[in-house]
């Protein structure tokens, strides 16, 4: 039987339609709701949709990976170098029969494509967005620069959703491609804000002491190095190396390998050397996130007791209270319950919301010496 491509373009055109396909409907919704609204408002309304969307994929990404279905179809775009697993049938079926437990079933092949149709869904409203800004650019004040950004990360994000499929799983590749899913909502929410800000009547952004917008910042980059070990956890399947708490297996420093845990450029289940990785090693992987876990919960509620004394900040810190709270929640019931898909799941989107909220917070409020009108993305003029 004749080895499948890596990478195969036969498809690349029909997936794009059913990608556009998808888009319409959101993009038509969006227009009816907004027509008769001023450039800034219809634009905030796309950018949330958009975000939406991508809260959603994001969350289906998870779901793909935790269901092992990462490798439903073993090339890219397609599968098997079809545009869906119906016209991929024969080549499924003789994988699924050569390996019935494998990474290529029917199911798995669907739910990565179905992942990659939500991706392509998301790519083309990105570049309405961004094609929707420039033709507007003259009549906002937010800068260009913004979508022009988010269509080039959601490229690289495409990318790098290549390279997951055909370096099969590599932890690293794996990794970067959920930071970069993250990364999108940051940006996507950061737009959405300051086109709100630049709407007609729109409030000023909220004044914040300069220790508690520096507070701010300091945990939003905290929050960025939990998810990037979290996903470095999922990724190498070391949820289960601890599977009690507070202990883990029943020690407070138990047996870790931090070297081989943290060598980042290694193939899956490997160490360099291509031997298979050792428990300690993935023991080490799972602790640490389990502690920075520990310093970011504080450092949350740290930041909440800043902000609940700030007004207009309150809905903001009930936010980051319900969601530190959920995070610690999910997170014990991976580990109690033996890695549960729906706690999985929760867990990456309770990190994306996280993600979501501080983006937010940072976006719609100043420093308090800076000047009442100025925002983070709002320009003097328009590009």
């Amino acid at each position: 039987m004749e080895t499948q491509p890596l990478y195969d373009l036969a498809p690349i055109a029909r997936i794009m339609f059913l990608g556009v396909v998808i888009a319409l409907g959101p993009l038509a919704w969006v227009w009816v709701r907004n027509r008769h609204a001023a450039p800034a408002q219809r634009l905030r309304m796309l950018t949330l949709v958009t975000l939406f969307l991508t809260f959603d994929l994001v969350l289906f990404g998870a779901f793909t990976r935790l269901t092992d279905s990462g490798l439903g179809c073993p090339d890219w775009p397609g599968c098997y170098g079809s545009a869906s697993p119906v016209g991929a049938s024969s080549a499924i079926a003789a994988a699924q029969e050569a390996m019935p437990t494998g990474p290529v079933t029917f199911s798995k092949a669907w739910i990565e494509m179905i992942h990659r149709y939500l991706a392509t869904a998301v790519g083309v409203l990105i570049i309405v967005l961004a094609s929707v800004s420039w033709i507007e650019r003259r009549r906002i004040s937010v800068s260009f620069v913004w979508p022009l950004v988010t269509l080039f990360w959601v490229c690289l994000q495409g990318a790098f959703g290549a390279l997951t499929v055909t370096m099969k799983l590599f932890p690293a590749i794996v990794t970067l491609h959920l930071l970069g899913g993250m990364a999108l909502l940051a940006l996507l929410r950061a737009q959405a804000t300051g086109y709100a800000l630049a709407s007609p009547g729109a409030a000023a952004p909220v004044s914040l002491p300069p220790n508690t917008r520096l507070a701010l910042g300091l945990v939003y980059g905290l929050l960025w190095i939990q998810i990037a070990l979290g996903g470095w956890v999922s990724t190498n399947y070391a949820v289960l190396a601890c599977s009690d708490f507070p202990t883990c297996q029943g020690s407070w420093w138990p047996d870790m390998d931090f070297q081989h845990g943290f060598t980042l450029w290694r193939e899956l289940g490997q160490n360099r050397a291509g031997e298979a990785i050792a428990f300690a090693a993935l023991t080490a992987i799972h602790y640490v996130h389990r502690l920075s876990a520990y310093v970011v919960f504080a450092a949350l509620f740290w930041l909440v007791w800043r902000l609940w004394s700030v007004a207009g900040m309150r809905n903001t810190a009930l936010w980051l209270v319900a969601l530190a709270l959920w995070q610690f929640f999910t997170g014990l019931t991976n580990v109690v319950l033996d890695w549960p898909l729906l706690a999985a799941v929760s867990h990456t989107g309770g990190a994306a919301a996280l993600v979501v909220v501080m983006t937010s917070a940072i976006f719609s409020t100043r420093t308090a010496h800076q000047p009442s009108g100025a925002s983070a993305l709002a320009t003097s003029r328009p590009i």
